[in-house]
């Protein structure tokens, strides 16, 4: 493995584990808002118990959320210098203000986790709010910064020089919007999911029934709402990006020839050599609908950009058919749940749905992996597009083969650590949480 490549592995690697942490980080203390807004609201001391079980998960994948983004952080100047050498003063505010952000996070869940007995119950109850807003908006700034690597803004680009920086447009560029949308409701749709499976299995094993149900149906009507929401900022990215980056979408699309009326692509395996694909469904037309709202619109193909602009074909289409297909999946579950919440109530209790959302419980996590995956490879080989190669910005340092080994070996150990406190945090649940009409316990 060459530098080059080792560098972009490991980047990939911690990118990967972080955004893990990021998405629960920003999304579960919503779930714990709510939980602890109907135990004030209702008395019932089984939603007391769901925000405390809930508040304790939210600090794990704090913790590693915290170390796993500042590795992100050093990772940037230390493997891509010649980037944060011309790109830091350029997109570096929404870093900053997203510093800011995680200092009140930070604060917000200590006040919140020390607060039980000592604050006003309302100020108690805002404070976990805040916990969520702050990370919530954490998110929303990395992900400008990120956007701005896509449609780079803010600046001009004479001469080989950076000139006439404006950092509010930089971090306001034509991208934030779309991929902001995108990935807030991607974190709502796969935490939710997540959560939601975890509780339905514990459901299924009739395993402390009344906290599980309670606890599942908050996080089910959040997982459904955004699955159902998430075509819709699909659209709205898919638009932008075949306007700003048509070599992505045409790497998304396996779409090698320019022309009208161009189908949509289901599955499939793209040929790169002789700019086929093979074994697809092709849906005459709906591509060209879908970008342009005409069944005739042209399309750009590969074949009309330069082929060392080409972004990886292959790897960038079957991350986007996964990333599709896993949302598809997930909105048809949603669907169903909110059809039982308002028709069919019967199926809330049924063992077919909870098991389905069993089934949904890690495919949130794999459409996140798999989008961020479109995002960074098809953007090659650009590191800000149009203007940096990803190539030109790596490190002259060498061994970073040897880095890269070291940090794989540090986050799968962190895997496995994070994995046992989870799972030991979900089974002393029924000791420390025993929810039942007999016992009413609400302290541990």
């Amino acid at each position: 493995m060459n530098d080059f490549l080792a560098a972009r592995s490991q980047m990939a690697l911690s990118l990967g584990f972080h955004i893990v942490f990021s998405c629960i980080g920003m999304v579960m203390p919503f779930f714990m808002a709510v939980a602890h807004y109907y135990w004030l609201k209702t008395g019932n001391d089984v939603y007391k118990n769901v925000t405390k079980a809930w508040s304790k998960g939210v600090a794990i994948f704090f913790a590693t959320g915290a170390v796993s983004g500042t590795v992100l952080s050093f990772e940037l100047g230390l493997l891509w210098p010649n980037f944060m050498k011309h790109a830091g003063p350029i997109f570096g505010m929404p870093f900053s203000l997203e510093g800011t952000a995680f200092f009140i996070e930070a604060i917000a869940l200590g006040f919140f986790l020390y607060g039980w007995g000592r604050f006003n119950k309302w100020f108690h109850w805002f404070t976990g709010v805040i916990v969520g807003v702050s990370g919530l908006v954490s998110g929303i700034l990395v992900v400008a910064a990120n956007a701005w690597m896509n449609s780079p803004a803010g600046f001009d680009y004479i001469n080989g020089e950076y000139v006439n920086i404006d950092p509010i447009k930089a971090m306001f560029n034509d991208a934030w919007f779309s991929q902001a949308l995108h990935m807030c409701l991607a974190a709502f749709a796969a935490t939710g999911f997540a959560v939601a499976g975890v509780h339905a299995l514990m459901i299924v094993r009739k395993s402390h029934v009344q906290f599980h149900t309670k606890a599942f149906r908050i996080a089910a009507i959040f997982a459904a709402v955004a699955a159902i929401l998430q075509p819709l900022s699909g659209d709205i990215s898919a638009k932008d990006v075949a306007k700003r980056q048509p070599a992505k979408l045409a790497a998304m699309e396996a779409h090698f020839h320019t022309g009208k009326k161009v189908p949509l692509i289901i599955g499939g395996i793209p040929d790169e050599s002789t700019q086929t694909v093979k074994y697809a469904m092709e849906l005459p037309g709906l591509l060209s609908f879908m970008i342009a709202e005409d069944f005739n619109a042209e399309v750009k193909g590969l074949d009309s950009i330069p082929k060392e602009d080409h972004p990886p074909v292959a790897i960038t289409h079957y991350a986007f058919q996964v990333m599709v297909g896993m949302g598809m999946i997930m909105m048809l579950a949603g669907v169903l749940y909110l059809i039982g919440l308002w028709r069919k109530k019967r199926w809330l209790e049924s063992n077919w749905l909870l098991r389905f959302f069993v089934i949904c419980t890690p495919l949130g996590f794999i459409a996140v992996e798999a989008g961020w995956t479109v995002t960074e490879v098809g953007r090659q080989p650009w590191i800000i597009h149009g203007i940096m190669r990803t190539a030109d910005a790596v490190t002259p340092m060498p061994g970073i083969n040897y880095s890269f080994y070291l940090f794989t070996a540090v986050y799968m150990s962190l895997a496995v650590i994070v994995t046992f406190m989870l799972y030991r945090q979900i089974k002393m649940v029924g000791k420390l949480y025993d929810i039942t009409p007999a016992s009413h316990l609400t302290t541990h």
